[in-house]
């Protein structure tokens, strides 16, 4: 199983970003896919999350509204749509793949993609 997150870059505070998740090696459509970040000196932190067959979709308080997790199950594809960020969204930005039921716990995840980065300044 392999994830290959994209996307991540530079923009202003009140801009938007799309990441992307690419996975190959499974059957896409059965995993429960979350997005994940870490800032440096912190624990990696749930973003959102979404179950693979209903898509059934799930966010943390923190990026309710502006954040949209979705799929298209039919390119192996997983997305985060980022609006209004602000400089606390800033982090390196993880997908992540469960057998497990739609879960915010990391360690309920067993497959990562290396991460990418977003930064938002002020």
């Amino acid at each position: 199983v392999q994830l290959q997150a994209s996307g991540g870059g530079l923009v202003q505070a009140g801009g938007s970003l799309s990441l992307s998740c690419a996975a190959s090696g499974l059957t896409f459509s059965s995993l429960n896919m979350g997005w994940f970040r870490q800032s440096p000196g912190k624990e990696r932190d749930f973003v959102a999350a979404i179950k693979g067959s209903t898509r059934t979709t799930y966010y943390a308080d923190s990026v309710k509204g502006r954040f949209t997790i979705s799929r298209d199950n039919a390119k192996n594809t997983l997305y985060l749509q980022m609006n209004n960020l602000k400089p606390e969204d800033t982090a390196v930005y993880y997908c992540a793949g469960t057998f497990r039921g739609l879960t915010t716990t990391i360690y309920e995840y067993d497959y990562w993609g290396q991460g990418t980065q977003v930064t938002v300044s002020s």
